[in-house]
């Protein structure tokens, strides 16, 4: 690694974009994952709309009882 870098030619905010949507990993334990694998393969469908799925069902409940 060089002792400094010349950054005056560099522009400010060059890849920046304010309206990028991020898709975040998310990462499961083992047993998370076996149990929704299990499901996505019962419902021949994706891992990430099983989990979506899940997550909404579980908005819901948090909506009802809060």
């Amino acid at each position: 690694m060089k002792k400094e870098y010349d950054f005056s030619k560099g522009e400010r905010a060059k890849f920046f974009s304010k309206n990028v949507k991020l898709n975040i990993p998310i990462y499961l334990d083992s047993k998370t994952l076996s149990f929704v694998e299990s499901i996505a393969e019962k419902k021949k469908s994706d891992i990430s709309k099983v989990v979506n799925d899940l997550i909404k069902t579980d908005m819901k409940i948090a909506e009802y009882v809060g």
